[in-house]
């Protein structure tokens, strides 16, 4: 394969993919990685996708679950590969070492396109691969992602794919990423025998990630809508007064609705949402407290942990 040339574009050659798999990235998405074009192999009954796993030190990289992942080297162990794709998930920023960042930078123009499942699309980032395209990351990561790389359209959609790049949010949109890539090389055939291989369907790239409904189909879609309302305004929470008014509902009526399906109150759900928010910040980034307060929609760092005290019984400096 030239390296001009897409890797989403029908093709009969058989595509090498390397996989470089940080430490305490999930195994779920190394799965969804590798496992649609295992899958192809099989149904075509024969060779067209390969790959190698690789690692920064080129030794078996330590998984989020515990298990060890063999690999086949070092970074340079991926050359020759038509395309790279960075698995990384939690504490990346220790994990992808500045030596490994400029490597990878390096290295990037040797591979017809290069991509980023879940943090993996922070790697990219901080090795400039990302500069000027679009592209996604954990809906987690989305807004610190967009503030630390405004060189970079961070978009929700659970894929993105930009000329030679191409990010996913996390392990199935990993896997859908994947099924576009078989339904792009070899046909529409293919990618759903391989879907129905694995008993799911394929959700569109531009989807966001987070859905109410996907979580539980059955949901009251004005429920959904007002939790929808409520996750897009974590840091400045509305009454439910006016989450009511925008969905057409008496405030009573509202409340009904959550006391139904969920058992809770509005109001209690939206301080569960934002509480549960600020867990992963304290926990996952290193932002101080009441930058943590602010962006969950707490006046103050002493108010977050009156209310985080009450909710999970220790401080939230406790977590750290």
């Amino acid at each position: 394969m030239t390296k001009s040339a897409t890797i989403f574009a029908a093709s009969q050659h058989p595509l090498t993919l390397a996989l470089l798999v940080l430490p305490q990235a999930s195994i779920l998405e190394v799965a969804s990685t590798l496992d649609p074009m295992r899958s192809a192999n099989r149904h075509l009954g024969a060779e067209a996708y390969r790959w190698r796993v690789v690692t920064p030190n080129g030794q078996a990289a330590p998984l989020t679950c515990g298990i060890e992942l063999p690999s086949s080297g070092p970074l340079a162990a991926a050359e020759g590969a038509d395309a790279l794709i960075v698995i990384a998930g939690f504490r990346q920023s220790e994990v992808a070492t500045a030596p490994l960042i400029r490597d990878l930078s390096r290295m990037a123009s040797r591979f017809a396109a290069i991509g980023g499942i879940d943090a993996g699309a922070w790697v990219l980032a901080r090795a400039g691969l990302l500069r000027g395209h679009k592209a996604t990351v954990h809906w987690e990561d989305l807004e610190d992602l967009s503030a630390a790389h405004p060189e970079i359209d961070v978009l929700p959609d659970r894929y993105v794919i930009d000329r030679t790049r191409f990010t996913a949010g996390g392990a199935a949109p990993a896997a859908d990423l994947m099924l576009h890539l078989i339904q792009s090389r070899h046909g529409a055939g293919l990618a759903r025998q391989v879907a129905a291989s694995f008993i799911t369907t394929p959700r569109p790239a531009a989807e966001p990630q987070r859905s109410p409904t996907a979580a539980n189909p059955r949901l009251d879609p004005r429920v959904a809508s007002a939790i929808t309302r409520m996750e897009a305004n974590l840091d400045s929470p509305e009454p439910t007064a006016a989450i009511a008014r925008a969905l057409g509902l008496s405030p009573r009526r509202l409340e009904q609705l959550f006391r139904q399906t969920l058992g809770l109150t509005p109001a209690a759900y939206a301080l569960t949402l934002r509480l549960q928010a600020a867990r992963r910040m304290i926990t996952d980034t290193r932002h101080p407290l009441a930058e943590v307060a602010l962006r969950c929609g707490f006046t103050s760092a002493s108010s977050l942990s009156r209310a985080f005290r009450a909710k999970f019984g220790r401080a939230p400096s406790a977590l750290r």
